[in-house]
């Protein structure tokens, strides 16, 4: 098998055959000329059953991931209540990690919820808490690992001998390792999903996701299937220019998430050194709790870093004050963003058991040059410090001696 940055740049993205052309072309089109009545030209009919751009791109991110089929929809979020209605009924309980996007969990306990179905929060670095969840109505096991934002690392064998045991599935979202770090199928897991928003894309200009699964059958079908068919039904699909624009950026995933890793790496450790700083969460650090996990799992450690301050004033200071590190949800683009996550991405948990700190911050780090970078949270640092008493500061200089 060919590797992971031949297949990016040739899976799925077949030339031109009329013109010869390197990069093929964006069918931009809702319908298709039939030859005669359900006479299709090469299987296609309609953009929301089957369009060649989002096939090239659903071919090239399946081959990358090692999966059976892979569908692409018009959002991250798209695609996860894709899949939850393709392979949920009513009564069904989900496992879902405590430590996780926010847009997920409102998924499942705000919508998903009127429909019958209930979940239970684990912590993901658990596989004894996982197993205590289980109930014998669980149909399905949902993980983000490194996970979002507090960086946890699962043990994705582990979670797929669960889910194995009870006959449920294990669905994993990939978005902050992509398919170039970690291969989730290959642990085990039926099924993958990622906001294609976000990596994939790579530089913040499309808004997509996407559902890869393995060849299982779950309660009399096969995940193709009904993933498939959720996703022509369903009609929450990927747009032709969107897929183009994903499948671009996806031929350059490896390049850049070398560079992601790096340089995130770097500023983990500068991080890690200074006295405004309270906790660094970042799976590269020899100290955090899931570094030897995320080694043997993982190609590489990620380009998120998040780190506590000293206090929700300190957080929010150092995020509004930096040149680089633009204040913004989401991540995974050329440029660096810094998220304020209890207000921003995970604003949906506050009043829970599972809310943000107020202390935390999450970055994401872009492929600038590290020395402006450091540069910049220097900024954000000095700022930080604005924030506390005078005779706080003083006296943390005195320690610091």
């Amino acid at each position: 098998m060919s590797g992971f940055n031949t297949q990016a740049v040739h899976a799925g993205q077949h030339k031109d055959p009329h013109t010869g052309a390197v990069v093929p072309p964006i069918y931009q089109t809702s319908t298709f000329i039939q030859d005669g009545i359900n006479v299709l030209r090469s299987g296609h009919e309609y953009s929301r059953g089957s369009n060649p751009t989002r096939d090239g791109f659903q071919d090239q991110l399946t081959a990358l991931e090692g999966g059976a089929s892979g569908f692409a929809f018009a959002s991250g979020i798209a695609a996860e209540d894709a899949l939850l209605r393709a392979v949920l009924e009513p009564g069904d309980h989900i496992i879902l990690g405590a430590d996780g996007y926010g847009g997920t969990n409102r998924l499942i306990s705000k919508l998903h919820s009127k429909w019958g179905i209930t979940s239970s929060a684990v912590d993901i670095t658990s596989l004894d808490s996982v197993r205590a969840a289980v109930r014998p109505n669980t149909a399905l096991l949902w993980v983000e690992t490194p996970s979002n934002p507090l960086l946890g690392i699962a043990d994705l064998a582990g979670w797929a001998d669960i889910a194995r045991e009870h006959g449920a599935l294990l669905v994993v979202d990939n978005t902050f390792a992509t398919p170039y770090l970690q291969r989730p199928l290959d642990f085990g897991a039926h099924a993958v999903v990622h906001s294609t928003t976000k990596y994939i894309g790579g530089h913040s200009d499309v808004l997509g996701g996407a559902v890869i699964v393995a060849d299982h059958h779950f309660r009399g079908q096969t995940l193709a299937e009904a993933v498939g068919y959720q996703q022509f039904a369903g009609g929450a699909v990927a747009g032709p220019q969107d897929s183009y624009l994903a499948a671009r950026g996806l031929k350059t995933l490896g390049l850049r998430m070398e560079r992601h890793c790096a340089s995130a790496d770097t500023l983990a450790r500068w991080l890690d050194a200074q006295p405004e700083v309270t906790r660094v969460y970042y799976p590269g650090l020899e100290s955090h709790p899931g570094h030897e996990l995320a080694a043997r799992q993982q190609r590489g450690f990620g380009g998120i870093v998040s780190l506590a301050l000293e206090d929700e004033a300190a957080a929010r200071a150092f995020a509004q004050s930096m040149q680089y590190f633009q204040l913004s949800v989401s991540l995974g683009g050329v440029e660096s963003l810094v998220c304020y996550p209890r207000e921003m991405t995970h604003a949906s948990l506050i009043g829970t058991p599972l809310e943000i700190p107020a202390n935390l911050v999450r970055l994401s780090v872009g492929i600038e040059e590290t020395e402006d970078l450091i540069a910049d949270l220097q900024r954000g640092l000095a700022a930080a410090r604005a924030t506390r008493p005078v005779s706080t500061v003083r006296e943390k200089a005195l320690e610091n001696a």
